[in-house]
């Protein structure tokens, strides 16, 4: 609202969001204006006539999550003050865009429940006790409320159901036609959301004098967001069908093991009453419970994570060494290793290698936000953040191999996880306004002991010894080399292996070694070389005389459907085209060396009439020649729009083609081979002719005259 007479009359002023929790105004300048809402922050530099957008700010608030086991796998969860989101984990593009999510139903604070394999039919929660079920195949809502009560404005113990702001739903992981929903009581349906069944008796403490109006003093504010006594987690045992873990705002644990025929209460008796924001069942043990409570809402912030054994017969504290002012919201245990826990507070990310018994730091390059869920999918642990979006951790194979003595050991690699070959690079910097892929390629952790002055080095060969590609801490030649090469007016830095005291990361893009790099040479699609096959390789690293060695696994790309005969071919052809592309560069180099060293001769004796005749005839035909293998008038890629490509760039473009593509190679591609293979095939004769003509000439002349003579030009016969 914007008054201009003191307050005496308003104006109703549209933002992007509608939520508002801040505003600043410039007191330079009024027209100028910050808003800060559930969305965002918005800026205006006009008065509130327009703002910028908010769909450029990773702030969204997120209130929990659930993943489905497609690949890429989806990210479910509910946005403050706008709707569910679905999003890709990763895309086979080079960012994580706009058209990456959509919404599913429910609303801005559920919980959202499915088949994970088959995530057609999502069920998700909202204020307003909604619950809804969406069909993914036509995006149709319907709403499912066991109950429908419009219950805003009225008091939750006149209600037949009170339900949680955030209240749960969840499936069965053995059954997923079989949904669990959470008010005070828990209810379940077969059918979709036309009949519910009550499975439970109340399993809050039901107090009544919490129950009324709520808000004031001056007006009451019953939305649903207070209402209290009511299930706030349901837990489906993944190890068996109607085990079930039920916790509540009030502070009560409720187990059943027969489907809702009876309930025990497993409650450890020091909890008074705080949150049980998440249960998670342990994936290796079904009797095993790690409990999230959050007392912050009773002025308690202290940390409380419990373990529940025996089906919650015993319990016990395991939250030693966590921050005293920092509030747990969830607990999760790694689905591959036992005892691996990581624990969202409300600043930060920690992590357990030992049952709980210790726990540190975890946040890495995770901003101080409140971890408001966990979830582990597809080797990743995902996290939603109230502010900061939603942020996975790629690949957790290094966390589960960490053991006590590593840190001993001068250097240690950790064994990478199996990679998937999605080709494609990785960007220098990361989008600011878009979600950010999984590094592609092998990526290769390593704790160095001490620091060191040696460089560090990573050999990469193939399941038969052969070596496929190196990597040096230092710049060698080739790093120089393709520096020298590029457009220098484009940002390109070379990066090099880390060999930092502790903890150290680098990526193997899945290459071979790179093209022979040539002074003097444009090819802007650069000198890498092409992708390895699926299969088993090994890695060492080496530095200060420690070396480790480990074994990856590359796994087919699986939108590939060819058989292996296809996938030969393309590794066949891709050694052919690689070894035709060397061979042009070399012939090349040979070309200019022999060119130069005419030119040398020719200096030194100016008054030699052949030798000026026949030298300057070889230049002009070498020159040619070269012209006909390369454009020599390439200076910025702006240069590729107006001057045609010659040899060299035809088969490194071919290259790349069959290359990224991968099988089946097309018959036009084979077709264009045998083109380029015929014209170079012309080119060497014609540079055996200079050769063996121009060239002899001048090493007639030098022979008579007892010079040295000239090299002449490789040409392969």
């Amino acid at each position: 609202m914007k008054s201009i007479d003191g307050g005496v009359t308003f104006e109703k002023k549209s933002t992007p969001h509608g939520d508002h929790h801040d505003h600043w105004i410039n007191p330079y300048n009024n027209k100028n204006m910050i808003n800060g809402n559930d969305g965002g922050a918005t800026i205006t530099f006009d008065g509130g006539e327009s703002w910028s957008s908010i769909m450029n700010q990773p702030t969204a608030q997120f209130y929990r999550i659930n993943t489905d086991n497609q690949f890429p796998y989806r990210i479910y969860a509910g946005q403050q003050d706008n709707s569910t989101v679905a999003i890709l984990s990763q895309t086979y593009d080079n960012s994580i865009g706009n058209d990456d999510f959509y919404p599913v139903g429910g609303g801005e604070s559920a919980h959202i429940a499915f088949d994970p394999d088959n995530p057609r039919l999502i069920y998700a929660t909202s204020i307003n006790s909604t619950l809804t079920e969406y069909d993914a195949d036509n995006e149709r809502i319907r709403e499912i409320k066991p109950y429908p009560e419009f219950i805003f404005g009225m008091e939750s113990k006149d209600l037949r159901y009170r339900t949680n702001w955030n209240a749960p739903v969840t499936a069965s992981p053995q059954d997923p036609s079989v949904i669990y929903y959470g008010t005070e009581k828990l209810l379940k349906t077969t059918d979709r959301g036309v009949t519910f069944e009550q499975i439970s008796p109340d399993l809050t403490k039901n107090e009544k004098d919490k129950q009324g109006l709520n808000g004031g003093p001056i007006t009451a504010e019953n939305v649903g967001a207070e209402f209290y006594g009511t299930i706030l987690t349901i837990t489906a045992s993944p190890h068996e069908y109607g085990t079930i873990w039920v916790g509540s705002d009030d502070g009560l644990i409720h187990v059943t093991r027969n489907d809702g025929e009876s309930w025990d209460e497993v409650t450890p008796q020091d909890l008074r009453g705080a949150m049980i924001n998440s249960i998670e069942v342990s994936p290796h043990d079904p009797g095993t419970a790690y409990v999230a409570v959050a007392g912050y809402k009773m002025n308690d912030f202290r940390p409380y994570i419990y373990k529940l054994t025996d089906f919650g017969r015993q319990s016990r504290r395991i939250d030693r060494g966590l921050p005293d002012d920092n509030f747990i919201r969830v607990v999760r245990e790694d689905s591959e290793r036992q005892g691996l826990l990581f624990a969202g507070s409300e600043v930060s990310l920690y992590v357990s290698f030992d049952d709980g018994d210790n726990w540190q730091s975890l946040a890495l390059n995770l901003p101080p936000v409140p971890i408001t869920d966990l979830a582990i999918r597809q080797n990743d642990l995902v996290a939603s953040t109230q502010g900061r979006a939603l942020w996975v951790l790629d690949d957790l194979s290094a966390l589960r191999q960490v053991q006590n003595d590593m840190i001993s050991k001068p250097l240690h690699v950790f064994t990478p996880g199996p990679v998937e070959m999605i080709k494609g690079s990785n960007p220098s910097e990361p989008s600011k306004t878009k979600g950010t892929n999984p590094l592609r390629g092998v990526v290769f952790n390593y704790h160095i002991r001490d620091e060191q002055e040696d460089p560090l080095t990573i050999e990469i060969t193939d399941n038969n010894g052969n070596l496929v590609r190196t990597y040096s801490s230092e710049e060698s030649n080739f790093e120089r080399c393709i520096i020298a090469n590029m457009d220098q007016r484009l940002p390109f830095k070379v990066k090099y292996p880390p060999k930092e005291q502790g903890a150290n990361k680098w990526v193997w893009d899945m290459r071979r070694h790179g093209l022979h790099c040539i002074d003097d040479i444009k090819l802007f699609e650069g000198f890498a070389g092409a992708y390895v096959m699926p299969g088993t390789y090994q890695a060492r690293i080496s530095i200060g005389g420690a070396e480790d060695t480990v074994t990856l696994t590359l796994i087919t790309d699986r939108r590939i459907t060819a058989d292996s005969h296809a996938i030969a071919e393309v590794e066949q052809k891709v050694f052919e085209i690689t070894a035709l592309m060397n061979e042009l560069l070399d012939s090349l180099t040979s070309i200019r060396k022999s060119r130069t060293q005419i030119k040398t001769l020719m200096t030194d004796f100016p008054d030699a009439e052949l030798l000026q005749d026949s030298g300057q005839s070889a230049i002009n035909r070498l020159s040619a020649w070269e012209r006909e293998v390369l454009q020599v008038d390439y200076e910025t890629y702006e240069d590729e729009d107006n001057l045609p490509g010659k040899l060299v760039k035809q088969v490194r473009h071919l290259l790349d083609v069959i290359d990224d593509a991968g099988p089946p190679i097309a018959t036009g591609a084979l077709e264009r081979l045998r083109d380029l293979e015929d014209e170079w095939a012309n080119l060497q004769a014609e540079l055996r002719d200079i050769s063996t003509s121009d060239i002899e000439a001048v090493n007639n002349w030098a022979s008579t005259n007892t010079i040295p003579h000239i090299s002449p030009p490789i040409a392969r016969h």
